[in-house]
């Protein structure tokens, strides 16, 4: 991938890998814009990264995806890269919560449904432009699941999925199809709970970066690649493993 002179959409870019990505494609000489539902959380990242450009929108909605899709169409049409990173998780007990049903909905549209809807709402836009990418932002438990996240390693293996086929699909296109596989990172997503093996944000998007210039179509970043093995050819001893963090 080209890294320098895009311009670049990021999903729940207001802050954690989100934010750490945007201050890198900043810093190399990109446009880039973030979206989040929190326009509190915007203007905070605009403080801090005030080239970036921001737009306020829930994308677990459909309308909200492409309200979206229009305004980058109509104010950045030189959008040639997204990101789909935005992602909730509910930390529960599937049988015990009387909030499941909703919880499981909301996790699907935002971290599923949402990067379906993006990736197919963006192509007409990222087509029309040089260097296109959809980069899938997923994690190591697509291919084993956390029993503490009973929706979203589901979610990720779902988008872990469908990433592949849009690959294939998208082949004979000039648009690249990536997929960046994170370990647990040290983000506001553990609300300030990260296990002790998290990585911090710079390190995960530095070595992305790394991956992103080798035009690897899977960044396995951290110990996912020893996930990926382990899950292959001892996949109960990585689910022991796993679910003993």
């Amino acid at each position: 991938m080209i890294l320098s002179n895009n311009t670049i959409l990021i999903t729940g870019g207001s802050s954690g890998l989100g934010l750490e990505l945007a201050k890198h494609f900043l810093q190399l000489n990109n446009k880039v814009i973030i979206c989040s539902r929190s326009n509190k959380k915007l203007e905070e990242a605009k403080k801090l990264l005030p080239e970036v450009e921001i737009f306020q929108c829930d994308i677990s909605a459909q309308e909200e995806c492409e309200k979206l899709a229009n305004w980058v169409e109509k104010n950045h049409p030189t959008c040639n890269v997204l990101i789909n990173n935005a992602a909730i998780v509910h930390n529960t007990n599937f049988v015990t919560d009387a909030y499941m049903i909703d919880k499981s909905v909301a996790e699907i549209k935002t971290n599923l449904i949402a990067p379906i809807t993006l990736s197919k709402l963006f192509i007409p836009i990222l087509a029309q432009n040089t260097n296109p990418y959809i980069i899938n932002v997923t994690s190591g438990l697509a291919y084993i699941p956390r029993t503490a996240y009973p929706i979203y390693n589901a979610t990720k293996a779902g988008l872990h999925s469908f990433t592949q086929v849009l690959r294939n699909q998208l082949e004979s296109s000039t648009i690249t199809v990536t997929e960046v596989l994170f370990p647990v990172v040290d983000t506001p997503f553990h609300k300030g709970n990260a296990p002790k093996i998290a990585i911090g944000a710079e390190e995960a998007v530095n070595e992305l970066f790394i991956g992103l210039k080798k035009g690897k179509p899977e960044i396995r970043i951290g110990k996912v690649e020893m996930l990926y093995k382990l899950s292959r050819f001892f996949p109960s001893f990585a689910y022991k493993i796993i679910n003993q963090l």
